[in-house]
């Protein structure tokens, strides 16, 4: 590393309890928020790959089919544990370790998905969830930026809720990457619109993580590996159909100003999708009436990437995307992270930079969208 580099990871990750957020929600509301839970966990069961290769595999050979850890793992379900999950004094100490300044932190829940059940209190355990991500920030903001999540069925009430977190000094956002998974339009539609306008207001970014994604329910079903190794990537690469309805669908156009961060999707096949995306326009003749640019353009203005340990991200960033649209993350503490070794993982990925792509990548970018 050189001499007083800062490194930011743009993507860490927290482990909140059901029991935390109620701690923050008026006891006349806990009822509705277990159904919630329970009614999410329930239709959640069979969407788990790791699930759909057992009955593959129970029927392939007519036995009971063995869970591993390691299925488990490569879905999230097995975080490489650590205190620094749940705990911010440990988060703070590992990052000491790592030489890692400062972290833009993500929830393990996806509260998006169950809060919206409630039939009762849907708001205030919007409101309880967010107070336990801010207690965790609270021991030092200016490296633990958490990304509070926005449900997005009331748009009032996201709104609202987007208000609270900028009132608060809350730095980040954290989105649902695909709406038509919650059965709702996606966000090309208009009835985002005040929603980003507010968003545009504070200045924050949006952050939409990859992770489960139930449109591959059927491929997870199908993949006959055991750890999921067909579906893993898809979820990755699926973040296409994001890509293309925030700006093929003219949400730049209208909100110029909107900053989006899509969270570990990847780097290297996103630059074939805005050569092709682009070519799309110029070449093929394809129409898109909601953008009067190609969609490279407002990829470069508006959307940001991150990636952990890719070999090629700084060619990739130098050659397609930008050096000032790629970030640098840890990952902790799940099993792919970096930690506590980020620094020699740096080294080699960043033999040939130049003091300006280092600073970028591994700090100045992270610093520019989250304002630290």
């Amino acid at each position: 590393m050189q001499a007083n580099e800062r490194l930011i990871s743009s993507d860490d990750h927290v482990d909140v309890s059901h029991d935390q957020v109620k701690s923050h929600l008026a006891s006349k509301y806990h009822a509705n928020y277990n159904r919630a839970v329970a009614q999410f966990q329930s239709s959640m069961k069979q969407m788990r790959s790791g699930q759909a290769n057992q009955r593959w595999r129970e029927q392939q050979t007519g036995k009971p089919a063995e869970r591993t850890e390691s299925s488990a793992a490569s879905l999230g379900n097995a975080q490489f544990e650590r205190p620094g999950h749940t705990d911010p004094h440990a988060r703070l100490k590992d990052m000491d370790i790592d030489g890692v300044d400062a972290s833009s932190t993500y929830c393990e829940v996806s509260a998006f998905r169950y809060l919206y059940l409630l039939e009762e209190g849907a708001p205030e355990a919007t409101r309880a969830f967010n107070t336990s991500l801010s207690e965790f920030a609270s021991v030092d903001p200016q490296r633990l930026v958490v990304s509070y999540q926005i449900p997005i069925h009331d748009i009032d009430a996201a709104v609202s809720e987007v208000q609270w977190v900028a009132a608060q000094g809350g730095k980040s956002l954290q989105l649902p990457v695909f709406p038509a998974e919650l059965g709702l339009p996606d966000y090309w539609d208009s009835r985002y619109d005040p929603l980003w306008a507010a968003i545009t207001e504070t200045g924050l970014p949006i952050c939409c993580h990859i992770g489960l994604n139930t449109s591959l329910e059927g491929l997870a079903g199908r993949d006959p590996t055991p750890q999921g190794g067909i579906y893993v990537p898809m979820v990755g690469l699926s973040t296409g159909e994001a890509l293309g309805m925030f700006i093929m669908g003219g949400v730049f156009e209208r909100f110029p100003e909107l900053k989006v961060v899509f969270v570990e999707p990847g780097l290297g096949w996103v630059t074939w999708w805005l050569y092709i995306a682009d070519d799309m326009k110029k070449r093929q003749g394809y129409e898109f009436p909601a953008i009067s640019e190609l969609p490279s353009d407002y990829f470069h203005r508006n959307i940001y990437l991150t990636f952990i340990d890719e070999p090629d991200a700084l060619e990739n960033a130098r050659k397609n995307l930008g050096i000032e649209n790629v970030m640098w993350s840890s990952d902790y503490p799940h099993p792919v992270t970096s930690w506590p070794n980020s620094k020699k993982l740096i080294e080699e990925m960043f033999a040939d930079a130049t003091p300006r792509e280092r600073e970028l990548v591994l700090s100045g970018n992270a610093a520019r969208v989250w304002n630290m």
